[in-house]
């Protein structure tokens, strides 16, 4: 009598973890193309797509989003500060799984747009690459990866009266960008840059808070 062999299906490989501003952008794009909705995506998402068990591309994405010409929308720049800080707030504290509300996920953008975007973005994202690599490796591991956290906690709570003075939020949102590339690229110079950013934001919020 002969055996029937049953083959285990074919386990899907997992995604790596984007490395430099290119990866990411080009995990958004295969979601673009791959998308089951012709018009639109969601926050979702385009979270989804860079995976949401790191913190670097989520801020990434996030910072990215705060200097996008999205941010034009009344609102927008601070939803975009209010995603900044639950995510670096859930960093802080150091937790797996990052966790946002299924409302902001649900936020939806024009595919089109998102595309266009990643497409222009494409000359920048080349050149920044060229200048990220793997330095001050010890920056982005704890304790000081808890003070990157704190730095975006901070980035996120002067969005909200910076959000008041036209183009003024792009300060913090910079510095958001900044480290989430330390973070991807484990680069602790990019880290350096985005506290130098902040700094740079405090004092242009300075006058509001004060």
């Amino acid at each position: 009598m002969t055996q029937k062999i049953i083959q285990a299906p074919p386990t899907r490989a997992k995604r790596a973890t984007p490395t430099n501003l290119e990866g990411v952008l080009d995990e958004i794009s295969a979601k673009c193309d791959g998308d089951e909705t012709p018009e639109s995506l969601t926050l979702g998402e385009i979270l989804d797509s860079v995976g949401r068990r790191s913190y670097g591309p989520l801020l990434l994405v996030i910072g990215l989003f705060a200097i996008s010409p999205a941010t034009v929308i009344p609102g927008m720049t601070w939803f975009a500060a209010a995603l900044t800080l639950l995510v670096a707030g859930q960093m802080a504290l150091g937790l797996k799984r990052i966790w946002l509300p299924q409302k902001a996920l649900g936020a939806n953008l024009p595919r089109d747009a998102v595309k266009a975007g990643i497409e222009r973005s494409r000359g920048v994202a080349t050149a920044i690459d060229k200048l990220l690599k793997p330095r001050l490796t010890f920056l982005s591991r704890a304790p000081f990866v808890n003070l990157v956290a704190v730095l975006c906690i901070l980035a996120a709570l002067i969005t909200f009266p910076l959000g008041l003075i036209p183009l003024a939020p792009l300060i913090p949102g910079l510095a958001v960008v900044f480290f989430g590339l330390g973070m991807v690229a484990r680069d602790g110079l990019w880290l350096a840059l985005g506290t130098a950013a902040m700094l740079g934001a405090i004092w242009v919020a300075k006058p509001l808070i004060f």
